[in-house]
């Protein structure tokens, strides 16, 4: 048997693979304002669970692109997820992407205080007094110290994308992200990881921009 490839034009592959995305959540009723970042995270893994366990806090969306068009700068866990974010994009409204866990001070800190660098990182992010917003896609104490900061009134995100993947405490991480005040945009459970931490915020900005429009 013949396997039977589509013709599709390469500049229409993204806009195709939309469209089965939504062929087949078929009748799933999405949030309203989310749908771009739900089929987004689904376009990027391939897993139809993300229809789900996307979790977003009451006006998130809103508040988060509110605060990219104001110039929020996004701060990420890993190298990965800040290169896959559209920096040029988020530049446009004055906005940079940074990622601390390469910086020598971080590593220092991160060893005199017993901690992980992904926590260390959120410190000194902190410390910076900046408009953030927080994609983080691979470390759970990343999220467990941006908690700590926001009880201790040293830290106020514009928004938090908690999508870290993985097994230990990433879970209870997300829950205690929810728990605060903070806006969110959670992936209940174990799924996630830097690319989907990428792409939301790509979304976000997809968003703004309106360019593309084949996934309503």
């Amino acid at each position: 048997m013949r396997t039977q490839l589509e013709n599709v034009m390469p500049r229409d592959i993204e806009t195709r693979s939309f469209e089965i995305i939504t062929e087949e959540l078929g009748e799933k009723k999405l949030i309203p304002g989310t749908e771009l970042i739900v089929k987004r995270c689904i376009h990027t893994s391939a897993d139809f669970d993300y229809a789900d366990n996307l979790c977003f806090s009451e006006g998130a969306v809103e508040k988060a692109l509110e605060a990219i068009k104001r110039g929020a700068c996004i701060v990420t866990d890993t190298q990965m997820a800040k290169a896959g974010i559209n920096k040029k994009a988020l530049a446009k409204y004055g906005g940079e992407v940074y990622c601390f866990m390469s910086d020598e001070d971080v590593a220092a800190a991160a060893k005199k205080q017993g901690s992980t660098r992904a926590a260390a990182s959120m410190d000194k992010a902190a410390a910076m007094g900046k408009p953030f917003i927080f994609a983080i896609g691979n470390a759970p104490t990343a999220l467990v110290r941006l908690y700590e900061l926001i009880k201790e009134k040293k830290i106020s995100p514009h928004c938090i994308i908690g999508v870290p993947v993985g097994f230990v405490n990433v879970v209870q991480s997300k829950e205690m992200i929810m728990d605060t005040e903070i806006p969110y945009i959670v992936a209940k459970g174990r799924k996630g990881g830097s690319n989907i931490a990428a792409c939301i915020c790509n979304a976000l900005l997809y968003m703004i921009d309106n360019e593309r429009d084949y996934w309503k």
